[in-house]
């Protein structure tokens, strides 16, 4: 059978030319509703007034060249929150910047640029990007409802117009050929109904229920990232083995905060350190590599609650309630004893040293504020610098060789005066202030210095005192977070990913039978298919679908006077695209 091939009909709706062939006008409308994304028709400018101004405005916001503006202005206002240091974040760092740049700090400053999550700008960006997104997910919600409640719409009058079609003639009824594709059709999963002397078929909802859940999805990740940022809490806790901590604001080290946070959402939990391990590679390129960190922790819930062992290891947290406790850090805490002149203990604690280098090279100060009387009874504070090598090895006095307890020795230099911290300016505990105070001298008149193992003894000179290196424990730094709505996020992640994926994997497609009876009595059987947009899954389909049904249905012997018949499956031709999809 010969068939003619005239230019492709829009498939997006019916043509608006006056002058359009019937044949046209059906097709299109056989092609319409494949979709639910808006028409863009051609511009129009708006009426004068409010209300003309107002319904531009909102059809360009809600359009996806607008989303997408949005999306991409999202994506570049997140880059200087993560190349310029934030106020929320590290508030030392964004001073420590604006002293050295002072005139670009001052421009950063009145830009928001040192909390760009919070500043009015990337707030506006977000809340449009949100309200842009409902706008289209409504309608097109409300579209795709309608779409499910009705039926395929039947077939048009030339099926040869279609890009994918085949016929064949056969000695079955009509009748029969239609109940033969009816059951064929929806026994491949298509929506189909009779629909006059042909049969209607639609498959591929679930590319638009993607599409509507990808979108649904971002604007659960927009309201997720809203809710934690606004309710979230995190704070650091530096813990020594022994040590316990209990969840309240007054117990962190340092602590941060969403706008909307309130000190009651805290979750009432406490924790005790009973042990932190730490092994490492002992040998060849990775020497000294962690192996293993993990700390071993007794916890409770709530003021009563009963005590539970528990090990808290790198990305394994402890997860109790909406708190989340990570293992960030470790390090070594030797245990040192102060005694003063008359030989009375007037310091005895883990002193938390802070790392230098991968080797666990430490510093830190240990600070006797109250009770220290020198050799001649005059009360005075005793500052002193602590250098701590867990693995020493001669020849390399600066730095220790392997992070483990192989070898730890402490350099101490003490001093005594005043330390400053009566001032009411506050200091940092790992920082000693040498502004007041004066270094003791050795018999050869150089400043005191002494490296000490577990177990020695440093004595003060002129009857001083002593200051004793008793042993060495560690420390663990624990980092607790909450941040709601952390679930809705990952599900929405989760969602948005196999939404887009079936949006784009997925075609919705519709597929037409006509069976009739032709001018000699022969039944004359149809098929024809139409998607979206141009693909080879829509001929092929077709191909399977026609050899199913002509195996139930074979064909009839050609007249003699009739040029053979075209049983193939023709190329898919190209049909023009639709309105651009949000």
């Amino acid at each position: 059978m010969s068939k003619t091939t005239p230019t492709a009909p829009d498939a997006s709706g019916p043509s608006d030319a006056p002058d359009a062939p019937a044949g046209e006008q059906d097709l299109g409308a056989a092609g319409s509703q494949l979709s639910t994304a808006p028409v863009e028709g051609p511009p129009n400018l708006p009426s004068l007034g409010v209300v003309g101004w107002a319904r531009w405005f909102w059809r360009q916001l809600t359009s996806m060249r607008v989303a997408l503006l949005l999306l991409l202005l999202v994506a570049l206002g997140a880059i200087p929150g993560s190349l310029i240091p934030q106020s929320g974040t590290d508030a030392t760092k964004v001073a420590d910047f604006v002293k050295n740049n002072p005139t670009l700090g001052d421009v950063y400053g009145k830009l928001g640029l040192f909390h760009v999550y919070s500043s009015v700008w990337f707030s506006a960006i977000y809340i449009l990007l949100f309200v842009s997104l409902v706008g289209c997910i409504i309608p097109r919600t409300w579209q795709f409802v309608g779409q499910l409640r009705s039926r395929p719409p039947g077939a048009p009058k030339r099926l040869t117009r279609l890009p994918a079609y085949t016929t064949w003639r056969t000695e079955a009824e009509p009748e029969q050929v239609r109940e033969a594709a009816l059951a064929l059709l929806k026994q491949k999963r298509f929506r189909a109904h009779l629909a006059g002397d042909n049969v209607a078929g639609e498959k591929g909802y679930l590319r638009e229920v993607g599409n509507l859940a990808f979108h649904i999805a971002l604007i659960v990740l927009l309201i997720a990232f809203a809710w934690g940022q606004l309710f979230k809490s995190e704070g650091n806790k530096l813990v020594v083995e022994g040590d316990g901590f209990s969840n309240t604001l007054i117990s962190y080290d340092d602590f941060k905060s969403g706008n909307l946070f309130d000190t009651e959402d805290l979750v009432p939990f406490s924790f005790t350190l009973d042990k932190f391990t730490g092994t490492y590679e002992t040998n060849g390129p990775n020497k000294g590599t962690p192996r293993l960190y993990q700390a071993a922790i007794t916890y409770s819930k709530g003021a009563y609650g009963k005590e539970r062992k528990t090990l808290v290891k790198v990305n394994e947290p402890l997860e109790i309630d909406d708190a989340k406790v990570y293992l960030t850090a470790h390090g070594y805490a030797p245990l040192i004893t102060v005694r003063d002149g008359k030989g009375n203990v007037v310091f005895h604690d883990a002193v938390a040293m802070l790392p230098l280098d991968s080797n666990v090279t430490s510093t830190g100060v240990i600070k006797v504020l109250d009770g220290y009387r020198n050799a001649k009874g005059v009360a005075e504070q005793l500052g002193i610098s602590a250098f701590f090598i867990p693995t020493y090895t001669p020849g390399s006095e600066t730095a220790s060789t392997f992070p483990a307890l192989n070898n730890p020795v402490l350099n101490l230099t003490p001093y005594h005066g005043d330390l400053g911290v009566d001032s009411g300016i506050p200091q940092s505990v790992y920082q000693l202030d040498k502004s007041h105070v004066k270094d003791f001298k050795d018999a050869k008149g150089k400043e005191l210095r002494e490296n000490l193992r577990p177990g020695q003894t440093m004595k003060l000179p002129n009857g001083a005192g002593s200051v004793t290196y008793e042993g060495t424990r560690q420390w663990a730094n624990f980092q607790v977070v909450q941040q709601p709505a952390s679930g809705w996020a990952l599900t929405g992640a989760l969602t948005a990913i196999f939404g887009l994926a079936a949006s784009l994997f997925i075609q919705r497609r519709r597929v037409w039978v006509r069976a009739v009876r032709g001018d000699d009595g022969v039944t004359v059987v149809e098929m024809a298919g139409l998607g979206r947009s141009e693909s080879a899954k829509v001929p092929e389909e077709l191909g399977e679908l026609a050899g199913i049904l002509y195996d139930r249905t074979p064909g009839a012997p050609d007249p003699a006077n009739d040029p053979p018949q075209d049983d193939t499956t023709p190329e898919p031709r190209a049909t023009p695209s639709e309105g651009a999809e949000k």
